[in-house]
Protein backbone atom coordinates (compact mmCIF):
# COMPACT_ATOMS: atom_id res chain seq x y z
CA UNK A 1 0.00 0.00 0.00
CA UNK A 2 1.33 3.63 -0.94
CA UNK A 3 0.99 6.31 1.51
CA UNK A 4 0.93 9.97 0.71
CA UNK A 5 4.51 11.60 1.01
CA UNK A 6 3.49 13.08 4.24
CA UNK A 7 1.43 10.67 6.08
CA UNK A 8 1.87 9.77 9.84
CA UNK A 9 2.15 6.61 8.60
CA UNK A 10 4.93 7.68 5.82
CA UNK A 11 6.68 9.70 8.34
CA UNK A 12 6.67 6.56 10.97
CA UNK A 13 8.15 4.42 7.87
CA UNK A 14 10.82 6.71 6.83
CA UNK A 15 12.30 7.77 10.38
CA UNK A 16 12.22 3.33 11.69
CA UNK A 17 13.99 3.15 8.05
CA UNK A 18 16.40 5.38 9.16
CA UNK A 19 16.75 4.05 12.87
CA UNK A 20 17.13 0.32 11.38
CA UNK A 21 19.52 1.73 9.46
CA UNK A 22 21.18 3.32 12.39
CA UNK A 23 21.25 -0.25 14.23
CA UNK A 24 23.21 -2.06 12.04
CA UNK A 25 23.86 -1.44 8.45
CA UNK A 26 26.07 -4.06 7.48
CA UNK A 27 23.07 -6.41 7.41
CA UNK A 28 20.71 -5.44 5.10
CA UNK A 29 17.08 -7.22 6.21
CA UNK A 30 15.73 -8.27 9.58
CA UNK A 31 18.10 -6.26 11.97
CA UNK A 32 14.92 -5.39 14.14
CA UNK A 33 11.47 -5.21 14.25
CA UNK A 34 9.49 -1.78 15.49
CA UNK A 35 5.97 -1.99 17.11
CA UNK A 36 3.76 0.79 16.23
CA UNK A 37 0.42 1.30 15.61
CA UNK A 38 -0.64 -2.54 17.43
CA UNK A 39 1.33 -4.32 14.47
CA UNK A 40 4.97 -5.30 14.13
CA UNK A 41 6.83 -3.61 11.28
CA UNK A 42 9.89 -5.47 9.78
CA UNK A 43 11.94 -3.17 8.65
CA UNK A 44 14.57 -3.06 5.87
CA UNK A 45 17.66 -0.70 5.79
CA UNK A 46 17.98 0.31 2.33
CA UNK A 47 21.53 1.83 2.58
CA UNK A 48 24.73 2.73 4.49
CA UNK A 49 24.80 6.13 6.56
CA UNK A 50 27.71 6.48 8.98
CA UNK A 51 26.11 9.03 10.68
CA UNK A 52 23.18 6.69 12.17
CA UNK A 53 26.05 3.30 12.64
CA UNK A 54 26.60 2.23 16.02
CA UNK A 55 23.01 2.67 17.69
CA UNK A 56 22.83 -1.23 18.17
CA UNK A 57 26.66 -0.72 20.24
CA UNK A 58 24.98 2.06 21.87
CA UNK A 59 22.00 -0.19 22.88
CA UNK A 60 24.28 -3.08 24.12
CA UNK A 61 26.62 -0.69 26.38
CA UNK A 62 24.15 0.80 27.59
CA UNK A 63 22.65 -2.34 28.21
CA UNK A 64 25.71 -4.31 29.75
CA UNK A 65 26.36 -0.87 32.26
CA UNK A 66 24.32 -3.31 34.23
CA UNK A 67 26.57 -6.13 34.45
CA UNK A 68 27.83 -9.06 32.76
CA UNK A 69 24.97 -10.65 30.58
CA UNK A 70 24.50 -13.38 28.34
CA UNK A 71 23.23 -12.51 24.29
CA UNK A 72 19.24 -13.87 25.34
CA UNK A 73 19.61 -11.55 28.36
CA UNK A 74 20.74 -8.39 26.41
CA UNK A 75 18.32 -8.98 23.69
CA UNK A 76 15.03 -9.14 26.62
CA UNK A 77 16.95 -6.05 28.28
CA UNK A 78 16.35 -3.82 25.55
CA UNK A 79 12.99 -5.57 24.97
CA UNK A 80 11.59 -5.21 28.34
CA UNK A 81 12.99 -2.01 28.82
CA UNK A 82 11.71 -0.51 25.43
CA UNK A 83 8.52 -1.79 26.41
CA UNK A 84 8.49 -4.04 23.94
CA UNK A 85 9.13 -1.62 20.84
CA UNK A 86 12.12 -2.58 20.27
CA UNK A 87 13.39 -6.79 19.62
CA UNK A 88 16.67 -7.47 18.37
CA UNK A 89 17.67 -10.36 16.46
CA UNK A 90 19.79 -12.70 17.11
CA UNK A 91 21.51 -12.45 12.98
CA UNK A 92 21.68 -8.66 14.52
CA UNK A 93 23.04 -9.27 17.66
CA UNK A 94 25.53 -11.72 17.66
CA UNK A 95 27.52 -10.52 14.85
CA UNK A 96 27.52 -7.23 16.82
CA UNK A 97 28.79 -8.56 19.60
CA UNK A 98 31.28 -10.25 17.76
CA UNK A 99 32.77 -6.51 16.39
CA UNK A 100 31.97 -5.04 19.73
CA UNK A 101 34.81 -8.31 21.12
CA UNK A 102 37.14 -7.29 18.20
CA UNK A 103 37.22 -3.44 18.81
CA UNK A 104 37.89 -4.28 22.46
CA UNK A 105 34.68 -3.09 23.79
CA UNK A 106 33.50 -5.86 25.93
CA UNK A 107 35.05 -9.06 26.54
CA UNK A 108 33.16 -12.49 26.67
CA UNK A 109 33.84 -15.57 29.11
CA UNK A 110 31.79 -18.91 29.15
CA UNK A 111 29.53 -19.31 32.10
CA UNK A 112 26.25 -21.21 33.50
CA UNK A 113 22.85 -19.30 32.60
CA UNK A 114 20.24 -19.39 35.06
CA UNK A 115 18.32 -22.61 33.24
CA UNK A 116 22.01 -24.41 33.86
CA UNK A 117 22.97 -23.84 30.18
CA UNK A 118 26.10 -23.05 28.84
CA UNK A 119 26.29 -19.26 27.57
CA UNK A 120 28.56 -16.71 26.22
CA UNK A 121 28.76 -14.00 29.09
CA UNK A 122 29.49 -10.56 27.81
CA UNK A 123 30.97 -7.84 29.86
CA UNK A 124 32.24 -3.99 29.25
CA UNK A 125 35.98 -2.92 28.83
CA UNK A 126 37.50 0.13 30.24
CA UNK A 127 37.16 1.26 26.22
CA UNK A 128 33.91 0.62 26.10
CA UNK A 129 33.23 3.29 28.49
CA UNK A 130 34.93 5.89 26.10
CA UNK A 131 32.77 4.27 23.05
CA UNK A 132 29.47 4.56 25.20
CA UNK A 133 29.82 8.49 25.51
CA UNK A 134 30.68 8.85 21.36
CA UNK A 135 27.99 6.28 21.17
CA UNK A 136 25.50 8.46 23.05
CA UNK A 137 26.74 11.80 21.58
CA UNK A 138 25.71 10.35 18.09
CA UNK A 139 22.71 9.13 19.34
CA UNK A 140 21.97 12.30 20.82
CA UNK A 141 22.61 14.14 17.38
CA UNK A 142 20.64 11.72 15.62
CA UNK A 143 17.25 12.18 17.62
CA UNK A 144 17.77 16.31 17.62
CA UNK A 145 17.85 16.18 13.70
CA UNK A 146 15.20 13.61 13.44
CA UNK A 147 12.74 16.31 15.40
CA UNK A 148 13.39 19.14 13.77
CA UNK A 149 12.63 17.47 11.22
CA UNK A 150 8.77 16.40 12.71
CA UNK A 151 8.61 19.53 13.99
CA UNK A 152 9.14 21.36 10.96
CA UNK A 153 5.68 23.36 9.84
CA UNK A 154 5.36 24.62 6.55
CA UNK A 155 8.72 25.96 6.52
CA UNK A 156 9.04 26.84 9.53
CA UNK A 157 11.83 25.25 11.92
Amino acid sequence: MQHPPFSAEYVTRQVVSQIATAIDSRYSAGLIYIASYRKVIPVVAAHKNDTLQGTLALLVLKTLLQGPMHGWAITLHIQQVSDRALRVEEGSLYPALHRMEQEGWIAAEWGISENNRRARYYKLTAAARKQLTAEEKSWKQLTEAVARVLTFAGGQA
